[in-house]
C-alpha cells in the first residue's frame, strides 16, 4: 500500500470509502474483474489481486439472538461461531439471514463492507490481522477492495481482536 491516500469520493465512491476519507485515513482502492461463479468471493479476490488470502479478511454479519454483529476473518479461514459468541458475550451464534444482513448493512451479500454500513453493529476481527501491514476488505461492492492499516480498520469498526478464526474443517 502506498502512503498516500486514496480519495475516492467522486464516481464509484461507496459508504465505504467515503468513512474513510472522513476520518483522513490512508488505503488503497484495488478494482477486479468479479466472476459470479467463483465459489469463494474473497479468494476469488485474494488471486486476482496477487495478495496473499491471509491478508484479505471477509465480513460476515452474525445473529446473535436478535440482533447483529459484525465478524472479520481471514478468506481462507472460517469464523468460529462459538468463540465468537462468547466475544460478544452471547449464548449463541448463527450466521444471519441475507436480507436481514443486507437491510442491516446497505450493502449486498458478497459486498459486505465492515465499514460505512447503514446501522452500526458490534464487531469482532480474528486477531491475525494485527500482524498484518495492510488488510483487505471489501470496499462496499464485488470486485471492489480497500486496502488499509489493521490499526485503522479495528479503530474505526470499533472491532475487539480476538481468535475467532478456524481452519475449515
Amino acid at each position: 500500500m502506498s502512503g498516500h491516500r486514496d480519495k475516492h469520493s467522486g464516481k464509484g465512491a461507496t459508504p465505504a470509502t467515503r468513512v474513510l476519507d472522513e476520518a483522513g485515513v490512508t488505503y488503497a482502492v484495488r478494482h477486479y474483474e468479479h466472476d459470479a461463479g467463483a465459489p469463494s468471493y474473497g479468494l476469488e479476490a485474494a488471486e486476482k489481486l496477487g495478495v496473499p488470502p491471509e491478508a484479505v479478511y471477509k465480513t460476515l454479519m452474525v445473529d446473535l439472538g436478535g440482533h447483529l454483529a459484525v465478524a472479520m476473518v481471514p478468506v481462507a479461514l472460517n469464523l468460529d461461531l462459538k468463540k465468537f459468541a462468547t466475544l460478544m458475550g452471547a449464548r449463541k451464534a448463527v450466521m444471519a439471514d441475507r436480507r436481514d444482513a443486507e437491510r442491516r448493512t446497505g450493502y449486498m451479500v458478497g459486498g459486505i463492507s465492515p465499514l460505512g454500513q447503514k446501522h452500526s453493529s458490534p464487531a469482532g476481527i480474528d486477531s491475525r490481522v494485527e500482524l498484518l501491514d495492510t488488510v483487505y476488505v471489501s470496499g462496499g461492492r464485488r470486485g471492489l477492495q480497500i486496502g488499509l492499516s489493521p490499526f485503522d480498520l479495528i479503530r474505526l469498526t470499533h472491532a475487539v481482536a480476538a481468535p475467532i478464526a478456524a481452519v475449515p474443517s
